[in-house]
């Protein structure tokens, strides 16, 4: 099967229809978190992953059981005959009640699988991209650039070098914003 086949015969709607649960989940930066899972499933298709539908069906729930833990997990595994593969994939992704942030990156950093460090990267590239001065301090937003160097970087060098470029580049970016509005950071 080709790309354009692959496409042509992926069924995403009932993932789409899980999914609008996030439709009610706000993000600190605007919007909810039903726009950012479609982001999220767009910079995979940017990525070219048309071929990998459980991926692709992943990115639209990728933070549906954080956000909605009362989400009915067999009822998802029920979806289609990639329900349980899916599933697997988005506990993966999922920080666990209890655990730490840095815990959890680390985690599946050493443990995931390769779609897991995938959807990930995906995932912090829309954050990255969400990241903004009005809604964050600069504090956090220098933690969040050490921990995506810390830990995503390494991610995306075991699974795709052009995320790695463009994981480098959001960085680069934000830390320069940061330095031009504080110029007493730099060097730091």
């Amino acid at each position: 099967m080709n790309e354009l086949d692959a496409l042509r015969n992926l069924v995403l709607a009932p993932y789409i229809l899980k999914a609008t649960a996030l439709i009610g989940i706000s993000r600190r930066v605007g919007g909810n978190q039903f726009r950012h899972a479609f982001s999220t499933l767009g910079i995979l298709f940017d990525y070219k992953y048309f071929m990998d539908s459980t991926l692709l069906k992943a990115s639209l729930i990728h933070d549906l059981l954080e956000d909605l833990p009362e989400t009915l997990v067999d009822e998802i595994r029920q979806t289609d005959e990639e329900g349980h593969r899916v599933v697997d994939l988005v506990l993966e992704v999922t920080k666990m009640e209890g655990e730490l942030k840095n815990d959890y990156l680390q985690r599946v950093l050493e443990t995931g699988s390769r779609n897991a460090l995938i959807l990930k990267c995906a995932d912090r590239i829309s954050n990255l991209t969400d990241l903004h001065r009005d809604t964050d301090s600069d504090l956090k937003i220098a933690r969040y650039l050490d921990q995506t160097e810390q830990y995503i970087l390494p991610m995306a060098r075991k699974v795709n070098a052009d995320m790695v470029i463009e994981l480098s580049d959001l960085i680069a970016k934000r830390r320069a914003i940061l330095n031009r509005m504080n110029p007493e950071t730099k060097g730091e």
